[in-house]
């Protein structure tokens, strides 16, 4: 009896072990795999942060590039209106000499009839 007592302890403590070390590889396995989802997350964030800064930078530079190009259209315009509104400030003047001139041949011509001076041909 005092055999298979002893024999039974010993049963009891290797299973007793043997069940505490295959725990603590679980928790160990557990312990590794929080660890590596937190890393996992980590590098992800980075290379999320990386891209944000990358597409901001481009963002930045395509609008300034915008930013330029609206200056210089919009300075292209002005000096076109400039211009043309000189051109036509030159046509209308040009224009009311032309209508001044006839004005005052017509009228000539109306003083001579009412004086009964001949109309010249």
């Amino acid at each position: 009896m005092y055999a298979k007592k002893l024999g039974f302890i010993v049963l009891a403590s290797a299973l007793a072990v043997s069940a505490s070390g295959t725990f603590a590889l679980a928790q160990d396995s557990a312990k590794q795999d929080v660890k590596a989802a937190g890393h996992d997350t980590k590098d992800a964030t980075k290379d999320t942060g990386h891209a944000i800064a990358t597409g901001s930078k481009k963002t930045a530079t395509g609008t300034k590039k915008v930013y330029h190009k609206s200056v210089s259209g919009t300075k292209t315009a002005a000096d076109k209106t400039a211009d043309g509104t000189k051109t036509v400030g030159k046509d209308i003047g040009h224009g009311t000499k032309v209508a001044a001139k006839d004005t005052a041949h017509g009228t000539e011509k109306v003083g001579d009839k009412i004086a009964g001076k001949p109309t010249p041909q």
